[in-house]
């Protein structure tokens, strides 16, 4: 029991360090620039991953979840690192944060459209709450406004259409690896590729070179501790701890990252923000209950699928 303990506690100190993961990102591309940024952080996640996880063989992975999971998985997290190194702000980044925790939705409805999981009718409450919690964050100090939410989003496009799409693909790597992963955890390799990729868009792209000051080094050590030692560390929660206490935490992860996020950037924000993070969190626990108790499914490690529940990266 007391090891079950310790288990859940660590699996909780996983969720802390992903939700400050927004916050370290763009203190990352402040210093280093989005692309190069990203890539020394993937690259010494990698590092650390390697050496707490572990990395497989390639042939003892399935090879429609290799192609697939790789896929699903790089696209993912380009769009997450770079929708927040391209925010013209520390305010903008953590809405462009808060945008991609639409992916627990996302996942839910998802699940039950390709998976064939049963749900009850708070499914579209927690669709719709979830969204208009979206909206309310975009909206600005003024809060559900269509049309600041609309001059926000045209102020950076590029930015909040990463983030969204990250969203999507993110809840698409779950429903697809829930049914190929075979139970293998590919995350090593995944943010190895996703390393690779962004070096690569470094190279073959104008990149203004990287500075290495001290405040640029203890950004990118704490962000890859943050990554590679928040997969390990979720991965003994999910293994060994209470699973129902971590699934319950996670969907708390946009508030608690805002948070972080607020302090790291030192950006104050608005309560009109801070009642649409807790919509977009509230929306996400409703379609969380709106499937629970209707299947029953073995929690996944890191880099698998979380379906119902989110139990791995944010």
């Amino acid at each position: 029991m007391q090891s079950k303990r310790k288990a859940t506690l660590i699996g909780l100190i996983a969720i802390v360090l992903w939700s400050s993961i927004v916050g370290l990102i763009r203190g990352v591309s402040e210093s280093l620039g989005a692309t190069g940024g990203a890539a020394m952080m993937y690259s010494a996640a990698f590092v650390l991953l390697w050496l707490t996880v572990g990395f497989v063989r390639l042939n003892a992975f399935p090879r429609r979840y290799l192609l697939w999971g790789s896929l699903l998985f790089v696209s993912y997290e380009l769009c997450l690192s770079l929708s927040i190194g391209y925010a013209n702000s520390g305010r903008q980044a953590i809405e462009v944060g808060m945008v991609n925790y639409l992916w627990p939705t996302f996942t839910m409805l998802s699940a039950i459209v390709f998976n064939r999981q049963k749900s009850n009718l708070l499914i579209v409450p927690g669709f719709l709450v979830a969204i208009l919690g979206i909206c309310q964050v975009l909206g600005g100090d003024q809060g559900l406004d269509i049309a600041g939410m609309a001059a926000n989003v045209r102020d950076n496009p590029l930015s909040y259409g990463l983030a969204f799409s990250g969203a999507l693909i993110w809840a698409a790597y779950c429903t697809v690896t829930s049914r190929i992963a075979g139970g293998k955890n590919g995350v090593t390799l995944f943010f190895l590729l996703t390393a690779l990729a962004l070096w690569i868009k470094y190279f073959s792209t104008d990149n203004a070179a990287m500075t290495f000051g001290y405040e640029a080094i203890v950004y990118l050590a704490l962000a890859a501790s943050a990554m590679g030692f928040g997969y390990a560390a979720w991965n003994v929660g999910i293994l060994h701890g209470n699973v129902t206490i971590l699934a319950g935490a996670s969907y708390f992860i946009p508030v608690l990252s805002a948070v972080l996020a607020g302090l790291l950037l030192h950006t104050p924000l608005s309560l009109a923000f801070w009642k649409g993070a807790s919509m977009v969190c509230a929306g996400s626990v409703l379609c969380w209950l709106a499937t629970r108790g209707k299947r029953s499914t073995e929690p996944p490690s890191a880099g698998q699928s979380p379906v119902p529940e989110r139990v791995q990266e944010s």
